[in-house]
């Protein structure tokens, strides 16, 4: 779908020029009127009107009404110096209230997940869940399990798609050290460092906020050639910087004002995203921010998470969110509702991934258990192969997807081939397992 720049919503000076009899009637209906959908004006002006109002009227009560229960972010600013607003919504309140229920907590998830070495499977595989579809996203070219492959041998990257993915993997992995200390504006450039390390046009640029010596990057629909966004001017990006570093570290209670941490991890996202101030690579580094500060704030389960996934699934609601808060200055309501859909999908993924393998686990474990001489990296890797009959597994890939050495590793494939489960085979200098072809029977029996 292509983007096209929304209408400028008419705001609420526009009430002065009303009859006072009509003035009236709009203050009147603000006090009734629901906001389930929270619409936007594009949205509203090709809808028919609650009896007794135009549409315009319609416009003006809705926004009196989300006028007055916004919350505004002095530290988040629009080009023209505008606040960021977000409006208390029941949408927002519920959605808060699920996500503090199912990330904070322990107790939704099978208790496979919580013993340590399931742990770091479940992980290892969602980092690089996120990581594929972040570039994906981002227009990388590659099949997801050609990706996975890469990720899980670890080999050097062929191709500036591969190198993004591999980089994003990479990047998710610093977060998780990254997220036990406040965040430093050295960070955000080390993660933009990571994310974008021989993906760049001109590599000095890795690292970097653009300066005013650069050609500033505008937000373009490249399908159609459209300007989407132009971010603010590069010589205000050490400031902007500066301060959504210190939002990122602000308390809960910011002044008078409960900030709720999920929101001001979405909030995040979204401003270094509408700042821009890379020349590439600002969306990756969005998203990470949003990683940090759900970590940072105690959502231990955001790790497992892959919001990209469901980003890249619905990426034209992704754009019309941003479109939405720019043409309703500045209204990042329409964002923070589009992301908490996004985060709560990604969750029931997530619990469903979880379901699916615990139960391929307890299948497979009651297949092999009169065999207690199979440790728990080989019972994975068993796994594995029963639904990936033509895989293969290298020393380093064993062990990069179970966090061993390279020894734990050799000794562990050796062991199946002694048992007649694996077969070795030579690649290069590389020794390449695969499973043999009538494993499942040879497992039965």
């Amino acid at each position: 779908m292509q983007m096209k720049p929304w209408p400028i919503a008419p705001q609420l000076d526009r009430l002065t020029s009303l009859p006072p009899e009509r003035l009236a009637d709009v203050f009147r209906y603000s006090g009734a009127l629901g906001d389930r959908d929270y619409l936007h004006w594009e949205q509203i002006r090709h809808r028919r009107p609650p009896d007794g109002l135009s549409t315009d009227e319609w416009w003006l009560a809705l926004k009196l009404k989300r006028t007055g229960s916004r919350l505004a972010f002095p530290t988040l600013t629009a080009k023209s110096g505008q606040a960021l607003c977000v409006s208390r919504h029941g949408r927002l309140d519920s959605g808060f209230s699920i996500l503090d229920r199912l990330m904070a907590g322990r107790m939704e998830l099978p208790a496979s997940v919580r013993n340590e070495h399931a742990r770091d499977r479940y992980l290892v595989g969602s980092l690089m869940e996120e990581a594929i579809h972040s570039s994906l996203f981002e227009g990388a070219v590659s099949t997801r399990e050609a990706a996975k492959e890469l990720l899980r041998q670890q080999r050097r990257p062929t191709s500036k798609d591969e190198r993004m993915i591999l980089n994003n993997y990479r990047a998710m992995q610093r977060l998780r050290s990254m997220a036990a200390a406040p965040l430093r504006v050295d960070d955000v450039l080390e993660l933009h460092r990571i994310l974008t390390e021989g993906t760049l046009e001109d590599p000095g640029q890795a690292g970097r906020i653009q300066t005013e010596a650069d050609r500033r990057v505008d937000v373009v629909d490249d399908r159609i050639g459209r300007l989407v966004h132009r971010p603010p001017p590069a010589a205000e990006l050490p400031l902007r910087l500066q301060r959504l570093v210190e939002f990122a570290n602000g308390d809960d209670s910011d002044g008078d004002q409960f900030v709720h941490p999920v929101l001001r991890s979405i909030l995040l996202h979204f401003q270094l995203a509408n700042d821009h101030p890379f020349a590439d690579g600002n969306g990756r580094t969005a998203r990470a921010l949003f990683y940090w500060s759900m970590l940072r704030r105690g959502y231990w389960l955001a790790e497992f998470l892959s919001v990209s996934r469901p980003i890249y699934r619905s990426r034209s609601a992704y754009e019309q969110a941003f479109i939405a808060v720019e043409s309703d200055p500045h209204d990042g309501t329409y964002f923070v509702l589009q992301q908490l859909q996004v985060i709560e999908q990604a969750v029931q993924e997530l619990f469903e991934y979880v379901e699916r393998k615990s139960r391929q686990d307890g299948e497979l474990r009651q297949l092999l258990s009169r065999r207690a001489d199979v440790n728990h990296r080989q019972l994975a890797l068993l796994q594995h192969a029963l639904n990936h009959p033509h895989a293969e597994y290298t020393h380093e890939s064993h062990g990069n997807s179970h966090r061993v050495s390279t020894v734990t590793a050799r000794a562990d494939l050796r062991d199946l081939v002694a048992r007649g489960w694996l077969r070795p085979s030579r690649s290069g200098r590389r020794i390449v397992y695969q499973p043999v072809e009538d494993l499942p029977s040879l497992l039965t029996a």
